[in-house]
């Protein structure tokens, strides 16, 4: 039976998602480095938050924030090259300190993704921040081409039900034609319906818009909580503005030094673990756990024929014909990627375990609902902005371009690394193909040195950011600024999953300034 709690998954479970490495944005000009405000510094205008908009509610589960939430917006130029011309709202949403009289300031959180909507996922989540938020004023935004800040458009709702569900993982020349032909059709989507947006929604300008932020909030340092992609947004802001540094957390770490190959079978291997880890836990809750053969075998046999997504009834077309939940059925793409949103946190694992089973009677419901969350479409049918940001952030950021000619001699690599998302994880690589935006850079400049200890935490088990990223980001950062702590546990992130040694390090650093002792371990 579909359970009602997997109807309320949200981005926070996904922001970590399918992305193959992250990098810089395009056509902008350096920005200051200096830690004070300058004599015009930008003004925020607080008001009662509106409904969260289609763009950015990922998952149809938003809701309005309660009284405690005040939105606004901030303006920034489009351009950095041209700080004076065309302006781009940056969408922000903010909770005051609970505790005035000790207030720091204000802590400003990215989720990742990228593409995420901080204005919707922050108040789902604050009472995970409670503690925080004694001192803190909680603030979250939606950075440049995501939700509300003029969100990436490319396909419609109807469009992207085809897109996804359309076999991604091509055996032979004619399917690897297609799937090119439908990346480079979604590129020409992109660029019609964002065009203008789409060479300015890179990493680097949504660094610089965090740095115009913390003018605006009155703060002469950024104090910064980021989570996945969020923390390679804290490395290239560290980099550009080193002074401005105040206490920063980065939870669940993406690697600054993999190029978009690497990040991808890193990704596969790091799924593998998880899932193995999951298959190792499952008999403790379960007598029906799937082995990693059945899944297989669960893959290739939608790949020959989907099943109905309601009730193991009806029929229809990969991409959307007559089959059941509307017309919807499940495909080999969308069961692999509604496994892998499962992996993103143990509390989802026993949907895993239900869905898996359900699927190999012909009842595709619950992997299809996982796969709609990775995807950000909503219960409504909507699509959020969140994987074509995704793709416009990561297009804008990394330079290299890959060609099936490049990618089918790899598939092997990717196969050993993980036999159920090797070649998924391959042929994502296309993702930039036809892409109208030349990327910035290789790999991302994360060097800060001058800036304050940075708490950088590495989950052992994380499937979508690997634990040796943490190291690397630590490293790159620079000596006596990368601090690394470790969390011997399984998910996405390490801060949110309840444990106390790893909660009570983070809290003391960002709450009295108690950096942990170097390579402190948390179980």
């Amino acid at each position: 039976m579909l359970s009602a709690a997997l109807l309320t998954i949200t981005t926070a479970a996904a922001t970590g998602c399918t992305h193959t490495g992250r990098p810089q944005a395009a056509a902008s000009a350096p920005g200051p480095a200096g830690g004070t405000r300058s004599a015009q510094d930008p003004k925020l205008d607080w008001k009662t938050c509106p409904p969260p908009s289609a763009a950015e509610d990922n998952g149809g589960a938003a809701r309005t924030p309660g009284r405690d939430w005040e939105c606004a917006t901030l303006r920034a130029p489009l351009d950095y090259a041209h700080p004076d011309g065309e302006k781009i709202g940056i969408a922000m949403i903010r909770a005051k300190a609970t505790d005035p009289a000790h207030r720091i300031g204000s802590l400003v959180f990215n989720f990742g993704g990228p593409g995420g909507s901080g204005v919707t996922t922050l108040p789902a989540f604050a009472e995970d921040y409670r503690n925080l938020r004694t001192r803190y004023d909680l603030v979250s935004f939606d950075p440049r081409g995501v939700g509300r800040s003029t969100g990436v458009r490319c396909l419609d709702d109807k469009e992207l039900d085809a897109y996804y569900a359309a076999d991604s993982a091509p055996a032979t020349k004619a399917e690897q034609t297609a799937l090119v032909g439908r990346v480079e059709a979604y590129a020409a989507a992109c660029r019609q319906h964002s065009g203008k947006v789409l060479p300015y929604v890179g990493t680097t300008n949504a660094a610089r818009d965090m740095d115009l932020m913390r003018q605006a909030l009155g703060d002469d340092k950024l104090h910064y909580f980021g989570v996945s992609y969020g923390t390679e947004l804290g490395g290239v802001y560290a980099h550009l503005y080193p002074k401005n540094v105040g206490r920063a957390l980065l939870d669940a770490v993406v690697d600054p030094s993999s190029d978009p190959v690497q990040s991808a079978l890193a990704q596969a291997r790091g799924f593998q673990l998880a899932l193995g880890n999951y298959m190792t836990a499952c008999p403790q809750t379960s007598d029906n756990c799937p082995t990693e053969r059945s899944i297989t075998d669960l893959l290739d046999r939608l790949g020959k024929q989907p099943i109905p997504a309601a009730g193991g009834t009806g029929t229809g077309s990969p991409t959307g014909g007559t089959g059941g939940a509307g017309g919807r059925e499940l495909t080999r793409s969308l069961a692999t990627s509604g496994i892998a949103q499962a992996l993103y946190s143990k509390d989802f694992w026993e949907y895993l375990t239900e869905g898996v089973e359900d699927a190999e009677n012909g009842d595709g419901r619950i992997l299809l609902s996982l796969a709609d969350s990775m995807n950000g479409r909503g219960q409504d049918g909507h699509y959020s902005s969140l994987q074509a940001s995704l793709n416009a952030v990561t297009c804008a950021d990394f330079a290299q371009r890959y060609t099936a000619e490049d990618i089918e001699p790899r598939v092997a690599e990717f196969r050993r690394a993980s036999s159920v998302f090797g070649d998924f994880m391959a042929w994502s690589l296309l993702q930039c193909t036809g892409w109208p935006v030349k990327g910035e850079w290789q790999t991302p400049d994360v060097s800060a040195k001058g800036a304050a200890p940075m708490l950088v935490v590495g989950n052992t088990g994380d499937p979508a950011t690997p634990y040796e990223g943490a190291r690397t980001m630590a490293r790159e950062l620079g000596e006596g600024v990368g601090i690394e702590m470790t969390y011997r546990g399984q998910g996405h992130g390490a801060y949110d999953s309840g444990n106390p040694c790893v909660k009570g390090a983070a809290d003391a650093y960002l709450l009295d300034g108690k950096v942990p002792e170097p390579n402190k371990v948390c179980s």
